[in-house]
């Protein structure tokens, strides 16, 4: 950030009186720019024994295969979120049950909230999605996954099952936990 969202001056780096943490500090007005993470919101849809999973239109990694999910609206619930998200990819309605999986990436100020959803109707792929499909769980191209949160939801998701109950799972992805997903770049 170079310049504030308020006046258009200069601002600085500094960690203001009162407070733990570097901000951008406006030179001119005085204004605190606090920047916070970003809950990307989604759904994991399931009909019968099968999830539906979009292929990516879009970067990042176009062409991997993902849960419907985004980046939460302001003026928006979690749940609004994550339903207009999976409208938006896979043109598919759901009734959305509880929170499923809330996974932290502190390293890209992200939270993603993935709420287990019942699929009903018809789906189809939105903008963002190349394909949309339903796969039984030795169908699932896990090679081809887009992000770490959706490999981690979808294992959560199949040894949960077989338990016949699923609870909600917090946990944190790391650097080192998307280099071992992704490789070093």
């Amino acid at each position: 950030m170079n310049f504030c969202s308020h006046c258009g001056h200069s601002v600085h780096f500094a960690i203001p009186d009162g407070d733990d943490r570097p901000r951008y500090i406006c030179e001119a007005c005085g204004t605190i720019h606090y920047q916070n993470p970003r809950i990307v919101a989604g759904t994991l849809p399931v009909k019968g024994t099968k999830i539906l999973l979009c292929k990516r239109a879009i970067a990042p990694r176009k062409g991997y295969w993902t849960l419907p999910a985004g980046f939460m609206e302001n003026a928006e619930t979690t749940l609004e979120a994550a339903a207009r998200e999976t409208l938006e990819e896979a043109c598919a309605e759901v009734s959305l049950h509880g929170l499923y999986t809330l996974i932290n990436l502190p390293h890209i100020n992200q939270v993603y909230m993935i709420f287990l959803a019942d699929l009903w109707g018809s789906f189809d792929a939105g903008p963002e999605s190349l394909e949309v499909a339903l796969f039984e769980e030795h169908e699932i191209p896990w090679d081809e996954l887009a992000f770490p949160t959706i490999e981690r939801t979808l294992h959560h998701f199949y040894a949960d099952r077989e338990q016949g109950a699923f609870p909600l799972h917090i946990s944190d992805i790391t650097p080192e936990d998307r280099e071992r997903y992704f490789g070093s770049a």
